[in-house]
Protein backbone atom coordinates (compact mmCIF):
# COMPACT_ATOMS: atom_id res chain seq x y z
CA UNK A 1 0.00 0.00 0.00
CA UNK A 2 1.65 3.15 -0.83
CA UNK A 3 1.36 6.22 1.77
CA UNK A 4 0.99 9.53 0.33
CA UNK A 5 4.02 11.94 2.25
CA UNK A 6 3.43 13.80 4.61
CA UNK A 7 5.04 17.82 4.16
CA UNK A 8 2.55 19.39 6.38
CA UNK A 9 4.86 19.94 8.95
CA UNK A 10 7.22 22.32 6.76
CA UNK A 11 3.87 24.19 5.58
CA UNK A 12 3.45 27.88 7.23
CA UNK A 13 7.02 27.55 9.49
CA UNK A 14 7.72 30.35 12.08
CA UNK A 15 10.67 32.21 11.50
CA UNK A 16 12.31 35.10 13.35
CA UNK A 17 12.71 37.70 10.30
CA UNK A 18 10.00 40.19 10.45
CA UNK A 19 7.20 39.68 7.27
CA UNK A 20 7.26 42.86 4.88
CA UNK A 21 3.97 41.02 2.98
CA UNK A 22 1.71 38.87 4.89
CA UNK A 23 -1.19 36.42 3.81
CA UNK A 24 -3.54 35.27 6.21
CA UNK A 25 -5.97 33.16 6.39
CA UNK A 26 -7.16 33.86 2.33
CA UNK A 27 -9.99 32.38 0.63
CA UNK A 28 -10.85 33.50 -3.10
CA UNK A 29 -13.49 32.11 -5.24
CA UNK A 30 -13.96 32.48 -9.00
CA UNK A 31 -17.94 32.77 -8.47
CA UNK A 32 -19.12 29.76 -6.53
CA UNK A 33 -15.72 27.58 -7.02
CA UNK A 34 -13.73 27.73 -3.85
CA UNK A 35 -9.67 28.18 -5.55
CA UNK A 36 -7.66 29.87 -2.30
CA UNK A 37 -8.60 27.82 0.43
CA UNK A 38 -7.24 29.78 3.97
CA UNK A 39 -3.31 30.02 2.51
CA UNK A 40 -1.02 31.56 5.06
CA UNK A 41 2.54 32.62 4.19
CA UNK A 42 4.87 35.46 4.77
CA UNK A 43 7.12 36.49 2.92
CA UNK A 44 9.97 38.84 4.24
CA UNK A 45 12.11 42.32 2.73
CA UNK A 46 15.03 41.89 -0.16
CA UNK A 47 13.79 37.68 -0.57
CA UNK A 48 12.99 35.99 -3.85
CA UNK A 49 9.76 33.95 -2.89
CA UNK A 50 9.49 30.91 -5.56
CA UNK A 51 5.02 30.14 -5.61
CA UNK A 52 4.85 26.80 -7.18
CA UNK A 53 2.44 23.99 -7.39
CA UNK A 54 1.27 21.81 -10.45
CA UNK A 55 -1.36 23.19 -13.43
CA UNK A 56 -4.55 24.15 -11.24
CA UNK A 57 -3.19 24.39 -7.47
CA UNK A 58 -3.94 27.77 -7.05
CA UNK A 59 -0.60 29.75 -7.89
CA UNK A 60 -1.74 32.47 -10.00
CA UNK A 61 -5.19 32.93 -8.38
CA UNK A 62 -3.54 33.39 -5.44
CA UNK A 63 -1.00 35.73 -7.00
CA UNK A 64 -3.72 37.38 -8.30
CA UNK A 65 -6.02 38.33 -5.02
CA UNK A 66 -2.62 39.43 -3.52
CA UNK A 67 -2.93 42.00 -5.97
CA UNK A 68 -6.19 42.67 -5.60
CA UNK A 69 -7.40 42.67 -8.80
CA UNK A 70 -11.05 41.66 -8.11
CA UNK A 71 -10.78 38.26 -9.79
CA UNK A 72 -10.83 35.63 -8.13
CA UNK A 73 -12.89 37.42 -5.36
CA UNK A 74 -11.30 37.29 -1.76
CA UNK A 75 -14.08 36.73 0.85
CA UNK A 76 -11.69 36.13 3.89
CA UNK A 77 -8.69 36.82 5.35
CA UNK A 78 -5.99 39.78 5.32
CA UNK A 79 -3.18 40.83 2.98
CA UNK A 80 -0.09 43.03 4.93
CA UNK A 81 2.37 45.07 2.98
CA UNK A 82 4.85 46.84 5.41
CA UNK A 83 2.46 47.09 8.15
CA UNK A 84 -0.29 48.03 6.15
CA UNK A 85 -3.52 46.31 5.24
CA UNK A 86 -4.16 45.55 1.29
CA UNK A 87 -7.60 43.75 2.01
CA UNK A 88 -9.78 46.06 1.77
CA UNK A 89 -8.33 47.51 -1.05
CA UNK A 90 -8.87 48.07 -4.83
CA UNK A 91 -5.95 47.10 -7.43
CA UNK A 92 -5.36 50.67 -8.21
CA UNK A 93 -5.27 51.33 -4.69
CA UNK A 94 -2.94 48.23 -3.78
CA UNK A 95 -0.31 49.47 -7.01
CA UNK A 96 -0.08 52.83 -5.44
CA UNK A 97 1.15 51.64 -2.06
CA UNK A 98 3.69 49.40 -2.99
CA UNK A 99 2.73 46.23 -5.68
CA UNK A 100 3.69 45.72 -8.77
CA UNK A 101 1.92 42.68 -10.82
CA UNK A 102 3.20 41.54 -13.91
CA UNK A 103 1.15 39.43 -16.01
CA UNK A 104 1.32 35.89 -17.87
CA UNK A 105 -0.11 37.96 -20.61
CA UNK A 106 2.17 41.05 -20.09
CA UNK A 107 -0.75 43.93 -21.64
CA UNK A 108 1.71 46.06 -23.54
CA UNK A 109 -0.41 48.72 -24.91
CA UNK A 110 -0.42 48.81 -28.57
CA UNK A 111 -0.18 51.99 -30.15
CA UNK A 112 2.34 53.29 -27.47
CA UNK A 113 6.22 53.56 -27.86
CA UNK A 114 8.29 51.59 -25.16
CA UNK A 115 8.90 54.35 -23.61
CA UNK A 116 5.16 55.58 -23.63
CA UNK A 117 4.52 52.32 -21.87
CA UNK A 118 7.21 53.44 -19.12
CA UNK A 119 6.28 56.73 -18.64
CA UNK A 120 2.26 56.16 -18.39
CA UNK A 121 3.15 53.98 -15.60
CA UNK A 122 5.53 56.11 -13.99
CA UNK A 123 5.17 58.23 -10.78
CA UNK A 124 5.79 61.83 -11.28
CA UNK A 125 8.68 62.86 -10.35
CA UNK A 126 10.12 59.53 -9.99
CA UNK A 127 11.33 59.24 -6.62
CA UNK A 128 14.10 55.42 -7.45
CA UNK A 129 13.47 54.33 -10.74
CA UNK A 130 14.04 56.88 -13.62
CA UNK A 131 14.40 56.24 -16.94
CA UNK A 132 17.52 56.63 -17.44
CA UNK A 133 18.00 54.03 -14.98
CA UNK A 134 15.64 51.41 -16.64
CA UNK A 135 17.59 51.76 -19.46
CA UNK A 136 20.48 51.23 -17.52
CA UNK A 137 18.90 47.86 -16.14
CA UNK A 138 17.31 47.13 -19.77
CA UNK A 139 20.22 48.58 -22.50
CA UNK A 140 17.27 46.77 -25.09
CA UNK A 141 14.89 49.02 -24.16
CA UNK A 142 17.19 51.98 -24.24
CA UNK A 143 17.81 50.75 -27.97
CA UNK A 144 14.04 50.74 -29.09
CA UNK A 145 12.25 53.19 -26.89
CA UNK A 146 10.92 54.88 -29.81
CA UNK A 147 10.09 51.31 -31.16
CA UNK A 148 5.70 49.86 -30.33
CA UNK A 149 5.96 48.20 -27.24
CA UNK A 150 3.96 45.45 -29.09
CA UNK A 151 6.28 44.97 -32.08
CA UNK A 152 9.02 43.77 -29.68
CA UNK A 153 10.15 40.31 -28.97
CA UNK A 154 8.55 38.45 -26.49
CA UNK A 155 11.71 38.35 -23.96
CA UNK A 156 12.00 42.24 -24.87
CA UNK A 157 8.15 42.36 -23.97
CA UNK A 158 8.84 40.49 -20.81
CA UNK A 159 11.44 43.55 -19.50
CA UNK A 160 9.08 45.73 -20.81
CA UNK A 161 6.44 44.83 -18.80
CA UNK A 162 8.84 44.21 -15.39
CA UNK A 163 10.62 47.35 -15.98
CA UNK A 164 6.84 49.07 -16.31
CA UNK A 165 6.24 47.81 -12.97
CA UNK A 166 9.40 48.93 -11.54
CA UNK A 167 8.55 52.54 -13.05
CA UNK A 168 5.90 52.72 -10.32
CA UNK A 169 8.65 52.62 -7.60
CA UNK A 170 6.86 49.44 -5.97
CA UNK A 171 7.90 47.65 -3.23
CA UNK A 172 6.93 44.16 -4.05
CA UNK A 173 7.47 42.62 -7.56
CA UNK A 174 4.56 39.84 -8.45
CA UNK A 175 5.55 37.62 -11.22
CA UNK A 176 3.04 35.33 -12.99
CA UNK A 177 4.82 32.97 -15.61
CA UNK A 178 7.83 35.12 -16.54
CA UNK A 179 10.03 32.69 -18.42
CA UNK A 180 6.66 30.95 -20.97
CA UNK A 181 8.06 31.21 -24.45
CA UNK A 182 11.11 32.30 -24.03
CA UNK A 183 14.60 30.62 -25.12
CA UNK A 184 16.72 30.02 -22.57
CA UNK A 185 19.47 32.81 -23.03
CA UNK A 186 16.54 35.35 -22.77
CA UNK A 187 15.66 33.54 -19.19
CA UNK A 188 19.16 33.58 -18.28
CA UNK A 189 19.24 37.72 -18.58
CA UNK A 190 15.70 38.33 -17.24
CA UNK A 191 17.16 36.06 -13.71
CA UNK A 192 20.40 38.27 -14.21
CA UNK A 193 17.77 41.63 -13.83
CA UNK A 194 15.90 39.89 -11.10
CA UNK A 195 19.32 39.15 -8.97
CA UNK A 196 20.00 42.82 -10.00
CA UNK A 197 17.43 44.17 -8.72
CA UNK A 198 16.92 41.94 -5.13
CA UNK A 199 20.81 43.06 -4.57
CA UNK A 200 19.00 46.75 -4.39
CA UNK A 201 16.37 45.59 -1.87
CA UNK A 202 13.48 44.29 -3.96
CA UNK A 203 11.13 41.60 -2.78
CA UNK A 204 9.76 38.99 -5.59
CA UNK A 205 7.15 36.57 -5.04
CA UNK A 206 7.45 34.55 -8.74
CA UNK A 207 5.21 32.12 -10.33
CA UNK A 208 6.57 29.42 -12.82
CA UNK A 209 5.82 26.35 -13.92
CA UNK A 210 10.10 26.06 -14.44
CA UNK A 211 9.84 25.09 -10.93
CA UNK A 212 13.55 24.25 -10.99
CA UNK A 213 14.82 27.67 -12.76
CA UNK A 214 12.25 29.37 -10.04
CA UNK A 215 13.98 27.38 -7.00
CA UNK A 216 17.91 28.07 -8.45
CA UNK A 217 16.77 31.83 -8.17
CA UNK A 218 14.91 31.74 -5.40
CA UNK A 219 15.29 32.00 -1.45
CA UNK A 220 12.39 30.29 0.21
CA UNK A 221 9.22 28.57 -2.15
CA UNK A 222 6.03 28.21 -1.29
CA UNK A 223 4.07 24.97 -2.17
CA UNK A 224 0.37 24.99 -3.09
CA UNK A 225 -1.69 22.02 -3.78
CA UNK A 226 -5.81 22.59 -4.60
CA UNK A 227 -5.45 26.16 -3.32
CA UNK A 228 -3.84 25.18 0.10
CA UNK A 229 -0.33 25.55 1.49
CA UNK A 230 1.65 21.97 1.52
CA UNK A 231 5.01 23.15 2.18
CA UNK A 232 6.79 26.78 3.20
CA UNK A 233 10.55 26.39 3.64
CA UNK A 234 13.82 27.67 1.69
CA UNK A 235 14.40 26.87 -1.62
CA UNK A 236 17.28 24.46 -1.23
CA UNK A 237 14.61 21.94 0.80
CA UNK A 238 12.59 21.90 -2.01
CA UNK A 239 15.81 20.95 -4.63
CA UNK A 240 17.12 18.32 -2.04
CA UNK A 241 13.63 16.79 -1.36
CA UNK A 242 12.90 14.16 -4.08
CA UNK A 243 9.76 13.15 -2.63
CA UNK A 244 8.28 16.36 -2.71
CA UNK A 245 9.30 17.55 -5.95
CA UNK A 246 7.78 14.16 -7.15
CA UNK A 247 4.26 14.38 -4.91
CA UNK A 248 3.54 18.37 -5.96
CA UNK A 249 6.05 19.48 -8.74
CA UNK A 250 5.87 16.44 -10.92
CA UNK A 251 9.64 16.86 -11.27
Amino acid sequence: MNVKPDFSKNANQATTAPAFLSVWDMHAYYGESYIVQGINFNVHEGEILALLGRNGAGKTSTLRAIARTGSPETRQGEIWLDHQPLHNMSSHEAASVGLGLVPEDRRIIPGLTVEENLQLAQIAPPIGWSLERLYDLFPRLGERRKQEGVTLSGGEQQMLSIARALARDIKVLLLDEPYEGLAPVIVDEIEKTLIHIKEQGMTTIIVEQNAVRALELADRSVILDTGSVVFDGTAKEVLENADLRSEYLAI
